[in-house]
């Protein structure tokens, strides 16, 4: 595309791992068909991403055709932002100034055909509105829950009392769920602060032109459908790194916020086809004491290999402290504990034989597509509808069951290892794994749904911007 006539697309988001994750994948796909991106975060996600940044793309005058611009949530730079009520007030009072003055500063340099924001930086819209720039949301999480918060937000169907955490759900393209399985930014019992970004989200969507989703049609195919007559999303994943669905990656750009220990593949190098349990939990969770030691003697009694990620708890520089030295001691010739890993290498090795996962998103993209069996485990947001869907629409794993106190005991556990990698079930479970990695790949090939949304989505904004394109 000739540089007169290139399209210039800008995405909002806050610098959570999770959230800057799929729109970076997004933005490689745009850059592939000849877009030029620009990702705007927070100011408190420079250090870290810049940092471990392979390619130095908030320089503007590299050729990556992806740049990195920040601006202030409106706190000090060492405020701790797990205090999330004051980072969702104080975000929603400064980040519209803060981003519409940066937005005002790139379009000197560049008309912009469209401003793609995250779920999570609701106020973004009316800024990109008023300064009269086409606005799409990118839903990072699946269509299923899209297609639940638009219903409940939006009075289209009924509800069961939602403070009922038994009660059944029944809505179009979803097999009945327990209100438990809900997205749990709907549930009374979350904090209002979380409550209000997603209602306010939903409040707005009438000032958005495209809802693109992270997710594939043909994995949540009736879900999808069943938007369609509302306001419908577009799927345009699933967005992973391009060398998990078995081609090359169109550049090298990439951000992790932590290092990631690269040792651990040449550990699974060593072990057997199918022979590790690969456990992690994400970049937001911390776990209990308890709940840490009832998983250590689960792993140590299951005599299998096992490739634990923990991350340290905020001060702890290692994760030691929190694991006994018995346990390290005894497991240490089958077990490996990493403080972060390449997630999407891991689970691409043939050693891997299942996935603990906190069910987040970009996790279950991963591995769909890399045909993984899991053992689900969510805690909170979108997870708990994801482990429903890899129940009852994906059948590629199992559940754990929580106790009364809120914990898995070591026993459940060790039943759910027990269950995905050597039970009656195991080779059904893999089957269907390796059925939707292969669904799950077809999507962005040149014919696939996925490819055709994003030619439609790029066509689009040339139409809806001569001007600008």
């Amino acid at each position: 595309m000739s540089e007169d006539k290139r399209i210039y697309v800008l995405m909002v988001s806050m610098s959570l791992q999770g959230h800057i994750n799929p729109m970076f994948k997004f933005a490689k796909h745009l850059l592939s068909k000849g877009v030029h991106v620009t990702i705007a975060t927070t100011e408190d996600g420079r250090d870290g991403m810049l940092k471990n940044t392979k390619n130095n793309s908030h320089n503007s005058n590299n050729d990556s055709g992806i740049q990195l611009v920040f601006f202030s949530d409106g706190l000090d730079l060492d405020f701790d932002r797990s205090d999330t009520e004051s980072l969702v007030n104080t975000i929603r009072e400064n980040g519209p100034k803060n981003l519409s003055t940066l937005i005002t500063d790139l379009t000197k340099v560049h008309n912009y055909s469209c401003v793609i924001v995250n779920p999570f930086v609701p106020w973004a819209i009316d800024v990109v509105v008023e300064h009269g720039i086409p606005c799409a949301l990118l839903w990072i999480q699946a269509c299923a829950a899209y297609s639940i918060y638009y219903r409940y937000l939006n009075n289209i169907n009924p509800f069961p009392n939602m403070d009922d955490l038994d009660e059944k759900v029944h809505l179009p393209g979803l097999p009945p769920f327990e209100v438990r399985d809900s997205p749990s930014f709907i549930l009374p019992s979350t904090p209002y602060h979380f409550r209000s970004v997603i209602k306010e989200l939903f409040q707005a969507m009438d000032k958005v032109t495209w809802v693109i989703g992270t997710s594939c049609y043909e994995i949540e195919e009736e879900i999808v459908n069943s938007m369609a007559s509302l306001t419908p999303i577009y799927p345009v994943g699933p967005l992973v790194s391009p060398f998990l669905l078995g081609e090359k990656e169109s550049s090298d750009v990439s951000v992790d916020m932590w290092i990631p220990e690269d040792s651990c593949i040449e550990w699974l190098d060593t072990k057997p086809d199918s022979s590790v349990i690969y456990v992690s939990f994400g970049s937001l969770l911390s776990l209990s004491q308890k709940q840490v030691g009832n998983i250590a003697m689960a792993l140590k009694n299951s005599n299998k290999a096992f490739l634990w990620v923990i991350k340290p708890s905020k001060g702890e520089s290692n994760y030691v402290s929190e694991l006994s030295v018995e346990f390290l001691d005894e497991t240490k010739e089958r077990g490996l504990v990493v403080k972060w890993c390449p997630q999407e290498k891991v689970l691409m090795h043939p050693s891997v034989a299942c996935f603990v996962t906190h069910c987040g998103w970009n996790s279950t993209l991963e591995t769909l597509v890399t045909g993984v069996p899991v053992i689900a485990w969510p805690f909170w947001s979108d997870q708990a509808t994801n482990a429903m869907l890899m129940e009852k629409v994906f059948h590629n794993g199992v559940r754990v069951k929580y106790g009364e106190d809120g914990i898995v005991e070591t026993e459940e556990i060790e039943r759910c290892i027990k269950d995905v990698t050597e039970g009656p079930r195991a080779q059904e479970f893999k089957k269907r794994a390796m059925k939707m990695k292969e669904l799950a790949r077809k999507t962005l090939q040149e014919d696939g749904t996925s490819n055709n949304n994003i030619n439609k989505f790029i066509t689009e904004l040339i139409v809806w911007n001569p001007a600008r394109a």
